[in-house]
């Protein structure tokens, strides 16, 4: 009998936390994820995408897609939401995120153009070597790396009609690397860096390690009650916000991209969590100059937002397509590995020139330059559990900085196909690019709050 009503997406939510569910025994269960610290909405998400990518099960890789979108938006939205709360004492919060978030971008800026100078590198050196690239193989490095699978997928697809065969897929390949770079380097590097800061503190215990709270052991507070539950539950109160403002979004964002051409309006879409957030923070603005200010409850609005982070990364393993061009399986490789060693290294290195939060924002960066941003909040999480440092923020708002910068280099890696520019003297403007951005990022003095 056909069921009375539709539950594709329902059981699709029902897979997500299936596969969550999983993750949390198995970091429980085995020493070796705990020494790791592997979250188990990563575990669940690797597992998810193993699974589908062996066999498939009929599953809708677009509605998966859409639900890591809208959890994403959802997860921005619910920092948007969330009132700051920062130590006595502290600097202003507004100059901290300011100049937090516009390091950030240009760390964007400088990684993008380190990617784009390797990929450029080995097409020379594969070419010398009897092996035939088109001109801008190895820019979807960048594309992949810095911006996503769809960033690479949409520019690869329209890389194709100048020629360029299976750019797509090629573009999509370098993006799953990235991904198990920003999963198996930075995952570890999380780890190793929240050792550290833990070194002269307690060893972590039980409860941290297998994540899981301990028979016996007092369960700490999820947050506090703001509203009666005979009149409304607290959680949907504030659930209620996250949709409010996820609606006002839609219709902004659905009356911008009517008046925008077509070719602008996909890219505000793409945009949708950096709208979402600047109107979840007006929102909270305004509801913080009404009499009902008080009834907001960061605690708990954290709970969502990590609750939204967790099903996010499980959905993003899971829409993971593992397409791999056996033509070009050593080219892609070897550009790959070399771009991701390199963006490792230069992230460690100029993380450690911060002052503040240099944890929190290197890690972060480090999912956000070799996966997506999705992976930066994943990295995030593990070092900032509770989301109290203004990391998260950041993230979201350097976006403000990065669409002239990255945008514009995004647009200048088509030069050679729409201009006629040799790859070499592409390579120059991105070399300054790149001198310029690690400069400014080398002076530690100019970063500090």
């Amino acid at each position: 009998m056909t069921p009375p009503f539709p539950f594709e997406a329902v059981l699709m939510f029902g897979l997500f936390s299936i596969l969550l569910l999983a993750g949390v025994l198995l970091r429980a269960w085995l020493g070796f994820l705990q020494k790791l610290l592997f979250p188990a909405s990563l575990i669940g998400g690797l597992i998810g995408f193993a699974l589908i990518n062996l066999h498939g099960f009929g599953l809708d890789v677009e509605m998966i897609k859409a639900f890591a979108y809208h959890f994403f938006n959802i997860s921005f939205i619910s920092v948007g939401l969330t009132p700051p709360e920062f130590e006595p004492g502290a600097k202003s919060r507004e100059a901290v995120i300011f100049k937090g978030s516009v390091w950030m971008a240009v760390l964007q800026a400088a990684t993008f153009s380190l990617q784009a100078l390797v990929g450029a590198f080995f097409v020379y050196v594969f070419m010398l070597l009897g092996t035939e690239l088109f001109q801008t193989f190895g820019f979807l490095v960048p594309l992949a790396f810095n911006e996503g699978p769809g960033q690479a997928l949409s520019i690869g697809r329209a890389w194709e009609t100048f020629g360029f065969a299976d750019a797509s897929t090629i573009g999509l390949t370098f993006a799953t690397i990235g991904f198990f770079f920003a999963f198996f380097v930075g995952v570890p590097l999380a780890n190793v860096g929240l050792r550290k800061k833990r070194l002269k503190k307690e060893s972590p215990d039980r409860f941290f390690l297998q994540g899981i709270l301990p028979a016996r052991q007092k369960a700490a507070s999820a947050g506090g009650v703001t509203t009666h539950s005979s009149n409304l539950d607290c959680l949907a109160f504030h659930l209620a916000q996250v949709g409010l403002a996820y609606v006002i979004t839609y219709f902004g964002v659905l009356g911008l991209t009517s008046i925008v051409p077509q070719e602008a309006a996909g890219i505000i879409w793409g945009f949708f969590f950096l709208f979402g957030l600047v109107t979840a923070i007006i929102l909270r603005k305004i509801l913080e100059f009404t009499p009902f200010g008080h009834l907001m409850d960061p605690p708990l609005q954290r709970r969502i937002t990590g609750m939204s982070i967790d099903y996010l990364i499980v959905a993003t393993g899971c829409g993971i397509e593992l397409l791999v061009v056996w033509e070009y399986a050593a080219p892609i490789i070897v550009t790959a590995i070399f771009a991701g060693l390199l963006t490792t290294l230069l992230v460690i290195v100029l993380g450690r020139r911060l002052s503040d939060y240099q944890l929190e924002r290197t890690v972060a960066m480090y999912g956000v330059v070799t996966g997506t941003v999705s992976c930066g909040l994943l990295l995030l999480r593990i070092v900032d559990p509770e989301l109290k440092t203004p990391a998260a923020r950041e993230i979201g708002f350097m976006n403000i900085f990065t669409v002239p910068v990255v945008g514009g280099l995004t647009f200048f890696l088509n030069v050679p196909l729409w201009w006629g520019w040799s790859l070499a003297s592409t390579c120059l403007v991105l070399l300054a690019v790149f001198l310029i951005s690690f400069a400014l990022l080398y002076r530690r003095g100019f970063w500090a709050s």
